[in-house]
């Protein structure tokens, strides 16, 4: 006796990582780390970064260790699902220098099976929540959040200190403009420039 198979076929489930956490923390490195995973396993990928990220390179994003992956740079988060077009995964570097319907992108890529890794600083310099990152934490299905060490006492960081005088909310830098620091030697800091 055989048994009719009359199940349909199964359909592609999509969800939502996010990576974040303080600059010098691995976010870009664990980003590339799981696109690269996903290469090795033949699936088909596509990283986008914003276009105005050309820190290191125009069109790779590349970590702070000189790791890198080919992207493709945007304008903005309505062009990812324009170009996102017969892909497995999608990954989205410095997601915190996007437009709020980033959320909106994220949740229409994954509702259509696609697996999005989105990786962004989850706090700005002054310790306050930044851009989409938070609403997109709430959709996702796994948050991973990374930490650096802080450079002034040694334990783990999770705030991104500006070191130089600059107010504007985005400031493209390094070593040069930004320190990981430790929420006691953030709040120390703040305290005694007040």
């Amino acid at each position: 006796m055989f048994l009719e198979n009359t199940s349909k076929p199964i359909k592609k489930r999509g969800w939502i990582e996010v990576i974040c956490g303080s600059m010098f923390s691995g976010k870009t490195e664990e980003l590339i780390r799981r696109m690269k995973r996903a290469q090795f396993a033949k699936q088909k990928v596509e990283i986008f970064k914003p276009e105005i990220d050309t820190r290191y390179d125009s069109e790779k994003v590349v970590s702070h260790d000189s790791n890198e992956i080919h992207s493709t740079p945007v304008p903005s988060s309505a062009n990812i699902v324009l170009l996102a077009n017969n892909v497995d995964v999608v990954g989205i570097d410095e997601a915190q220098f996007f437009d709020d319907e980033l959320v909106n992108v994220c949740n229409q890529l994954a509702n259509s099976g696609i697996r999005v890794i989105v990786a962004g600083l989850d706090m700005d310099f002054k310790g306050i929540p930044f851009g989409p990152i938070p609403a997109i934490m709430a959709c996702a299905e796994y948050v991973t959040k990374v930490h650096a060490i802080c450079v002034k006492c040694g334990e783990l960081a999770h705030h991104s200190h500006r070191i130089v005088e600059e107010k504007k909310l985005v400031h493209l830098g390094e070593t040069d403009a930004y320190e990981p620091l430790c929420r006691s030697c953030f709040t120390t800091i703040q305290k005694m420039n007040k």
